[in-house]
């Protein structure tokens, strides 16, 4: 079955073969080839959507300061997941499409990443009493980076439950000036810092400041236990190329994908999660994560050391390959 999503996974990725073809710069063609080893069968979607070269980067609409921006939410059937247990302390509250993590602990909850504000009530908060837990219990959230996916919840589990908020510095400045954010922006609160050890109860969760997709991503690394067995997770915050392109800003991105490559290696993560479920496969691996598993077979989501550090990999390649393709290679 791991297999199969894998392949399913990979098929995002082989557009490649055209843009390949189409560039002549053999600097390029040598980095998405390394990208497309680093991928293998694990990162197909991660490849698909970052290592496109010709691709522009996604449109962006902007409203002018102080303007209401018009706001269609799609219909429950199109993104409602059910919450699921994925390991002993780690659960799953996610959409179809984007992902939102409950991380559990001897003294409350962990919150990561928070949906748009659409999904935040029914998926978050509905799901953690459906998965047994209480809300009430939510100490912290952690926000990966200031897009309207991963942060517009906060605010909600802010105000309803009293839960300090963490971002990085440069996106709560973004989340300040964002007019009329849905679901409201959340009070400025934790500021997080390179290294940063936050300690709950039983848990410790690392943040490390990744900027690149915007200039204050955060990742994490952090342990989970899959049957009273110790894992450790890496968890990358952003991941597409969606950010004005300008040389230093892909050296930044670079530079954070070769900080959780080693990040991810001297924890010695053998799980990596995002908040995206086209990277990480979670909406069809935390299903999964519920079925009973024959001895000896892995957790869905435990894809092992080396592939957990080819995720930063792939990254760190396709993003030196649109680099090298707009305004030479890195220095």
């Amino acid at each position: 079955m791991r297999k199969t999503i894998a392949a399913a996974a990979l098929a995002a990725g082989l557009g490649l073969t055209a843009a390949q073809a189409q560039t002549a710069n053999p600097g390029v063609e040598g980095h998405l080839a390394a990208a497309k080893a680093a991928a293998g069968l694990d990162w197909g979607g991660i490849l698909g959507v970052t290592c496109l070269p010709d691709a522009p980067p996604p449109a962006r609409s902007a409203a002018p300061a102080g303007a209401a921006t018009p706001r269609v939410d799609p219909p429950r059937s199109e993104w409602y997941a059910k919450p699921q247990k994925v390991f002993d302390n780690l659960y799953w509250v996610g959409t179809k499409i984007h992902s939102s993590w409950v991380l559990k602990t001897s003294q409350g909850l962990i919150v990561i990443d928070t949906l748009y504000a659409y999904a935040a009530e029914p998926e978050i908060v509905d799901g953690i009493k459906a998965l047994g837990l209480d809300p009430k219990t939510i100490k912290y959230v952690l926000v990966t980076h200031g897009h309207g996916d991963h942060d517009q919840g906060a605010r909600l589990l802010q105000d309803r439950f009293g839960a300090h908020v963490v971002m990085g510095g440069p996106d709560w400045d973004v989340v300040a000036a964002t007019p009329n954010m849905p679901g409201g922006a959340p009070k400025k609160d934790m500021v997080a810092t390179d290294g940063q050890k936050l300690t709950l109860g039983d848990t410790t969760v690392t943040i490390y400041t990744t900027p690149g997709h915007t200039l204050g991503t955060l990742s994490f690394v952090f342990p989970v236990k899959d049957h009273g067995r110790p894992l450790t997770v890496a968890y990358s915050g952003g991941t597409a190329f969606n950010f004005r392109h300008e040389p230093g800003r892909f050296d930044t991105y670079i530079a954070s994908q070769r900080k959780m490559q080693q990040a991810a290696a001297d924890a010695g993560a053998s799980v990596l999660l995002s908040n995206h479920s086209l990277f990480d496969a979670a909406y069809d691996r935390a299903r999964l994560a519920g079925l009973p598993r024959a001895a000896g077979e892995p957790h869905p989501f435990e894809v092992g050391a080396d592939a957990t550090r080819r995720y930063f990999k792939v990254l760190e390649e396709c993003a030196i390959a649109v680099r090298t393709k707009e305004f030479g290679p890195p220095a």
